[in-house]
């Protein structure tokens, strides 16, 4: 029986030639069948160029074209972003040490976002970890899309090394920036990035304003342009310059292990999707309505808790007292400032004015995720400890 000289790449090639007449013949209905094979069949080949990709690493052949490494070759040879290759290439790093996560891969059981998830994990927190949890998580990646699975996995690495989280949430806050083009043709372009917590706040806070109206013709996109423009407009804090007024709602869940930091628990979730790392949950419940659930029989029977949100009289009895941001240098006033729990409150700490300091929110990220410690003394004065160095005195009360 003769063969083909064809290369598989080039009866591939001739497949795809075919494809767009042969798609063109199927009735609209039905093409749901079709686009479902079709994008199987491109996480099946991105499974099968893994391998020779790692093989083509090790090899350094991509020197030959004058490409330091392999994710700048795939950038010029191939026309993909610096993430898009640098995805790609740690895939095929992590696969070789994974074999059931490449199987399930090539078979086409989970996709490339899943499998890019399970890389990413592996990268964190060693390959070790991933694997020993490696059924349970190819598991929910077979049945959850690429944004939920990345929730799934997030957990995971909370739950092996929950330090390890809270650093890799720090490097991923340091990446944040807003940026505001001048205006061009009438536009100003706005783009950025924020952490998983930020862009929550955010998308919380714009859907308040993104209904559409009766006969609304404007696009998603427009109703949020609108939104974020309205949003900047009202700033429900106003009138409340002590910080005691109204705040946009951010819903978070956890469980009380993760609220009192204990090992093993898992991350607290974002209403709306992400995670977060213990520390963060605790900065937030510094000065948050908290709602305890005992059950899914006792809902109706909810017991709030909300008394852990700092008061108004004690709120503006705190913004009286410290006037600002305790920490030194930093003269942010009160309407950019959180009252925080000097013992926080899960750990018996009064929601009292001697328990509590005023801290702008950077300040009170590097108190929770950061590792700063803050104490009051007697006469009022506040000491801060940076992480591995000696109290400084802060400012006086």
């Amino acid at each position: 029986m003769c063969r083909s000289s064809e290369s598989p790449i080039e009866r591939i090639k001739s497949g795809l030639a075919d494809l767009p007449a042969w798609l063109a013949g199927i009735d609209d209905a039905g093409l749901g069948e079709p686009l479902v094979d079709g994008r199987g069949l491109i996480n099946r080949l991105e499974a099968v160029l893994a391998e020779p990709m790692r093989r083509f690493e090790k090899s350094g052949a991509y020197r030959a074209d004058g490409a330091l490494d392999l994710v700048a070759w795939l950038r010029w040879k191939c026309g993909l972003s610096g993430g898009a290759a640098a995805e790609r290439v740690g895939i095929a790093r992590q696969m070789e040490n994974l074999p059931r996560t490449q199987q399930a891969f090539a078979r086409g059981d989970v996709g490339y976002q899943q499998v890019a998830a399970i890389a990413r994990t592996a990268d964190h927190i060693g390959v070790d970890a991933v694997r020993r949890g490696e059924s349970s998580l190819l598991e929910a990646a077979a049945r959850l899309d690429g944004g939920q699975f990345t929730s799934v996995a997030k957990n995971f690495e909370h739950q092996v090394d929950a330090a390890g989280a809270l650093a890799e949430a720090n490097r991923a806050h340091q990446r944040r920036y807003l940026h505001l083009g001048e205006p061009t043709d009438g536009l100003v372009r706005v783009d950025g990035l924020l952490d998983t917590e930020g862009g929550a706040i955010v998308k919380t806070a714009l859907n308040a304003f993104m209904l559409p109206g009766k006969d609304d013709d404007r696009t998603p996109g427009q109703r949020r342009a609108d939104a974020f423009v309205e949003l900047c407009r009202r700033r429900e804090v106003r009138g409340h310059p002590d910080g005691a007024g109204p705040r946009p709602v951010l819903v978070i869940r956890a469980s009380l292990d993760t609220l009192v930091g204990s090992p093993g628990a898992p991350a607290a979730a974002l209403e709306g999707g992400g995670v977060i790392p213990a520390e963060t949950l605790r900065r937030h419940a510094c000065d948050s309505a908290v709602s305890r659930i005992v059950g899914l029989g006792e809902l109706e029977h909810e017991i709030s808790h909300s008394s852990r949100s700092i008061p108004a009289p004690t709120r503006r009895a705190l913004s009286a007292r410290d006037h600002h941001c305790v920490f030194r240098s930093c003269d942010r006033q009160p309407i950019w400032c959180d009252g925080h729990h000097l013992q926080h409150w899960v750990d018996g700490g009064p929601t009292s004015l001697e328990n509590l300091a005023l801290l702008c929110r950077p300040h009170h990220r590097m108190v929770h995720e950061e590792g700063w410690a803050l104490q009051r003394k007697r006469d009022g004065r506040f000491e801060l400890s940076p992480p591995g160095r000696v109290p400084a005195a802060a400012r006086s009360a």
